[in-house]
Parts: structure tokens; sequence; C-alpha cells
């Protein structure tokens, strides 16, 4: 079994980098700096980077990068794809650099999701100041937060994620707009750490590659300030706040430059596996989450 340790960064594309800059300096209240080989890295704790972005034409989200404890752990995860019969492809020399690893496969899931699997993390020993004050966000053994991906190919996706991958089910959502509409599923699943969940996979195709990624800080004031932020800066709503009933999460939604949208919160779970079940849940939100005012 592949034991994933958490979303250590995400890799995101735009055609001009400046909009994702402007947008993480001054909205997220993150530090950016030049990413080796060209892009930006995007700073939110003491790592060099937990966002990599690079230019392209089509605005989008490209991977979702997973992290493993050891070496050994890395070799074995090949040797899991291997017995399972999974494609992979071994990182260039300029992707590791960039992405600074020692080493790094990548894998396309059932519904054409990238995922990159790597071990050994560079660090530079710099620590995080925000340019709009932001103290700190929760990251560390749990990674950058957690991100959500579309899965229209539904059941082998999620039997890729726990099977291979070897994430598990946190809960689930059977999403239905109407009494008479079709069920939508939403499927969440934790990795080696207490994040509720670190992946979740919807059942619905996304142009972006993703439906949305979440980062946390450690302070409800700090919420407001960046959705004061998001304001100043004509940010889109995606949805307005709310508390999440699963992970607990109170949050916004708002648009990032790359067209998928990224969930500020406070709050979220911090799971103890052993004592944990599994439940499908009714409702996304116990208050608040108006997602329509993202389809204004």
């Amino acid at each position: 079994m592949i034991k994933i340790h958490g979303l250590s960064y995400f890799v995101a594309q735009i055609e001009n980098l400046d909009a994702w800059q402007r947008y993480a300096e001054d909205v997220l209240g993150m530090q950016v700096s030049p990413a080796p080989g060209g892009g930006l890295y995007v700073k939110m704790d003491e790592r060099p980077f937990r966002m990599l972005i690079v230019e392209g034409s089509e605005k989008r989200y490209l991977a979702s990068g997973w992290e493993l404890a050891s070496e050994a752990a890395f070799l074995h995860a090949i040797d899991v794809f291997k017995e399972k019969g999974i494609e992979y492809q071994t990182g260039t020399p300029e992707e590791i650099d960039q992405r600074g690893v020692q080493a790094m496969v990548s894998v396309i899931d059932p519904s054409g999701n990238r995922h990159e699997l790597s071990w050994g993390h560079r660090s530079d020993c710099l620590p995080f100041i925000s340019p709009q004050g932001v103290p700190r966000f929760i990251t560390g053994d749990m990674g950058l937060g957690h991100t959500v991906l579309p899965a229209p190919n539904f059941d082998a996706t999620v039997a890729f994620a726990r099977d291979v991958l070897g994430f598990q089910i946190s809960d689930i959502f059977n999403f239905r707009p109407a009494p008479d509409a079709p069920v939508t599923r939403i499927y969440f699943l934790h990795c080696a750490n207490a994040r509720h969940h670190s992946l979740a996979l919807g059942e619905y195709p996304v142009p972006s590659g993703c439906i949305h990624v979440m980062v946390e800080v450690d302070d409800m004031t700090e919420v407001g300030r960046a959705h004061d932020r998001r304001i100043a800066h004509d940010v889109p709503l995606s949805a307005t706040l709310g508390e999440h009933l699963n992970d607990r999460m109170t949050s916004f939604y708002m648009k990032t430059p790359s067209g998928f949208d990224l969930e500020y919160g406070y709050g979220g779970l911090q799971v103890d596996w052993d004592q944990h079940s599994a439940f499908e849940f009714t409702r996304v939100s116990i208050w608040g989450h108006d997602f329509s005012v993202g389809r204004q």
C-alpha cells in the first residue's frame, strides 16, 4: 500500500504570471519568488513553495504533488505501480529541480488527473513573512490543504485513489440538485495525516482541471481580512461564507487566476482515524456557502 503523507504542492498554469503574483501577494497574503526553469513559487510556510505557477496558453490546474516520507516509501510506490500495471513517468531533471525534490514520478488517474509523487523536499530554512500580515497557514505534516478534482469516470477514479494511491474514504456526499434529478457523487478522502480530507473527487468534468483547492489559516479574523482583500481587488466570489458539515471548515470560495476556485478557511477538523466512522452527509454546509453567487 502506498502511504501518502499529504498534499505537498500543486501546479497551475496561466498565460500571464503577473496575475497570479498579484493574487497571491495582495489577496492570499502569500510570498512569491521566481521558480527554477521559469514560473512562480508561491510560499505559504517554511518551505520554498506550495504552489507552482507556470506559463501556458490555457488557464488550468496541471498537477497535484503528493509527498512520501522517504526514499524507501517512494521506491515502494513504484513497485506498486509495476505490480498493478499502472503506467508512470519518471520526472525529468528539470522537473525534479523545479519541484525541489530528490525524485518524482507522475501517474494519470482514470479521469485524466495528473498526480506527482515525490520524496525529500528541498528546504531553504527561510521563514514565511506574509506581505499582508497573515501570521501563518495550517500546513506542516498535513500538507498545504486539500484539492478537489473532477472525476467523470467516477468509480474507476475512486478505485485508483483508494487501491493504487492508498487514500481512504472520510465521508460521502450524494448531491441531488432536485428531487427527481440524478445523484452526483462527491467522495472525500484522507491519507496519512489528521486533516479531514486531502483529496476529494466529484462526479463531473471541470474545464479548469480542478474544482477547488483549500488553504487554512488559524484565526477567523484572517478569513475576514482575506474576504476584504478579495473585495478590494475585485476577485469574483464563488461561494459565500459558511461552515461545512463534514469537516467543519468555516470558509468562503473565490476564483483563482487559473480558473478554478480557492477555499480560504479556518477551523477544519483534525481526525483520529482509529476513532472515525465514514458516513454520508446530506447537506454541504451547516450554514452559508451559497454557491449560486458563482453562477451569476
